[in-house]
């Protein structure tokens, strides 16, 4: 057998192992809504810990991690933040967006709006950017994939076929699993994903510099600057920091699978355990630097999108067959595990909250799970084509998602705290920040070093509560403030 067919003969062993075991633990479970988009309700710490690590650890953080710390240096640290900081706002925010969804019956995010604002029209617009959104969060997974695919096979296969084969079995997983089979997944992801990055993080540094201390100390003394921020503010300095940590923590959770999963928890606290818990895997993004940097030594010039394959290559390169099999097989887990949950997140709010609640097609449990399945093959395929004709690193693809999904972040807490705010104040804002962060982003603006999407933000707040105090007053949908 020659070293890519043993590589990818692992691949496809682990992938399809996984599938195979989520499939037989939700084999007498019946599917209607209440159980295919947010699991009955009844997951409890420690399968909605597994389920969210299997969703935001993605393969954005096995591979483009590693590849900003080895192309840029110090600014990779920003993923390192933006996710603790977002742990933080969750144990305070999520267990009251629970606690409406509970009381309320609440499936998706967009029901949220419309249950705390009374406004059909946001609701449905907020359904259908959702929607599109997903897509390049899906496509930067099938970018991962494709590179851990190609890498495993030694440039001998053609990957694009081999990620649209694994792309189709995934869809049809979730297809058939729903947010349950995606948790279960997630267990054998979430343990070989960390194998794979102890192996990457700590192994790979001790093989060729002693240890990672030592690996460091090589590290600075051939670039002695690239552990550390530039003071200005063009590039990617401190103020880009900054700015970079604050949208995508206070976007963290907005994505409609990230609301799913918190409707799927048994009660408040649960919810509140995970995000004490969850920084816990924050300690494997450290890892992933030690292997970016790590590689940044070995295989020194890479550039582009390149830096993405940075450690990959050095398994490929230094490591057996079946080792590189083993990493890349891990690494199609961390793609396709959270694919399962973004897939399902953006067809929830578009067969429940447009093609169920705005236009009465399939309002019943039966009609609207089908519907949801046949959309998460929709949105797949979406994905698939946006990947066909956009190239791009894994981090700007994850920007481009966090640019949009953080404009409903006011929404949602407005709702919480403010009982005057309005569906005006709140579409105004959402709409204003997402055409100005695609205005910005298409255009390359030079801001100072400022994200555009925070911008962008900071321009949906204010208009949001200017929209507000000029309106008259409003009898709130629900007790906002209270609740």
């Amino acid at each position: 057998m020659t070293p890519a067919a043993t590589a990818l003969s692992i691949v496809a062993l682990v992938v399809l192992g996984t599938i195979g075991f989520a499939l037989y633990a939700v084999r007498r479970v019946e599917m209607d809504p209440q159980q295919y988009i947010v699991g009955g309700r009844s997951f409890g710490t420690l399968f909605l810990w597994i389920l969210l690590a299997g969703e935001v650890y993605t393969s954005f953080t096995f591979l483009g991690a590693a590849g900003w710390a080895y192309g840029k240096g110090a600014p990779a640290f920003y993923i390192l933040s933006y996710g603790t900081c977002g742990y933080i706002l969750g144990y305070f925010f999520l267990p009251k967006v629970w606690r409406i969804g509970k009381e309320r019956g609440l499936l998706t995010s967009p029901d949220f709006f419309l249950d705390r604002y009374g406004s059909r029209t946001l609701c449905v617009s907020v359904a259908v950017l959702q929607f599109f959104l997903v897509v390049p969060y899906v496509t930067l997974q099938l970018t991962g994939l494709q590179i851990l695919l190609s890498m495993a096979g030694y440039g001998e296969y053609h990957a694009k076929i081999a990620v649209g084969v694994a792309f189709v079995l995934i869809a049809l997983f979730v297809f058939t699993a729903g947010l349950r089979g995606t948790a279960w997944a997630s267990v054998i992801k979430d343990a070989l994903v960390l194998g794979a990055v102890v192996f990457a993080g700590i192994f790979i540094p001790m093989r060729f510099f002693g240890s990672p201390a030592a690996m460091i100390g090589k590290l600075l003394e051939v670039h002695p600057h690239w552990l550390t921020l530039s003071t200005g503010t063009k590039g990617l300095g401190m103020t880009w920091y900054v700015s970079t940590v604050l949208l995508t923590s206070i976007g963290y959770y907005m994505g409609p699978h990230s609301i799913a999963a918190a409707y799927s928890a048994r009660d408040e606290n649960t919810i509140r355990r995970n995000a004490i818990f969850l920084p816990i895997y924050q300690i494997v993004l450290l890892l992933v630097f030690f292997a970016g940097f790590a590689a940044l030594l070995i295989v020194p010039g890479l550039h582009g999108s390149a830096v993405d394959q940075s450690f990959m290559l050095v398994v490929q390169r230094f490591y057996p067959p079946w080792v590189l099999g083993a990493i890349a097989g891990a690494g199609a887990l961390a793609a396709l595990v959270p694919a399962s949950a973004l897939l399902l997140g953006a067809a929830s709010v578009l067969s429940k909250n447009v093609i169920g609640d705005l236009l009465g097609i399939a309002t019943g449990d039966r009609a609207r799970t089908f519907v949801t399945r046949l959309l998460v093959v929709v949105v797949a395929a979406m994905a698939l084509y946006l990947w066909l004709v956009y190239k791009t690193t894994l981090v700007n693809l994850l920007l481009l998602y966090y640019n949009g999904v953080t404009q409903f972040m006011p929404g949602f807490v407005f709702a919480l705290v403010w009982r005057r705010v309005g569906a005006w104040g709140v579409g105004a804002g959402i709409g204003a920040g997402m055409a100005l962060a695609a205005y910005l982003a298409y255009h390359s603006i030079d801001l100072g070093g400022i994200n555009p999407g925070f911008l962008a933000l900071l321009v949906n707040v204010a208009l949001c509560a200017i929209v507000t105090l000029l309106a008259p007053n409003r009898k709130p949908a629900g007790d906002a403030a209270g609740s």
